[in-house]
């Protein structure tokens, strides 16, 4: 029969993949040098930069998982990812065709998706 601290303990214990497969919300700034600057608040000094967006999602997820391993391997607790059910994170958005059509030209020239683009200017305007 188990005690209930090897029961806690094993609840407490999940897998290193169970942590790295988990979706974490992520905070982007434009880079007033240049690039972008992302960070995940729910992991500590996690953050990063990049010249692009993709440059800058790419070291966000290499910073993510070198953060998640080190915590796992030095048996430190990894803080699950905040959640904020009043908010998806879904906005349906109606607009000028004109308006489309510069914002969608513009993130191809900066070759970033649309989405990403138009976030990238909300998160520049929202600080």
């Amino acid at each position: 029969m188990k005690t209930l601290n090897q029961k806690n303990q094993q609840i407490e214990k999940l897998s290193l993949e169970y942590y790295l497969n988990l979706q974490y919300p992520v905070t982007l700034y434009p880079d007033p040098e240049e690039g972008y600057v992302a960070q995940i608040k729910d992991l500590p000094g996690c953050l990063t930069q990049g010249e692009t967006l993709e440059e800058t999602m790419a070291n966000l997820n290499e910073a993510r998982e070198l953060w998640i391993e080190t915590a796992y391997e030095a048996g430190d607790r990894i803080p699950l990812p905040s959640s904020d059910n009043s908010y998806s994170g879904k906005r349906l958005l109606r607009m000028p065709k004109s308006l489309h059509r510069r914002l969608a030209e513009t993130s191809e020239l900066e070759a970033v998706s649309l989405n990403q683009y138009i976030v990238s200017l909300l998160s520049a305007i929202s600080r």
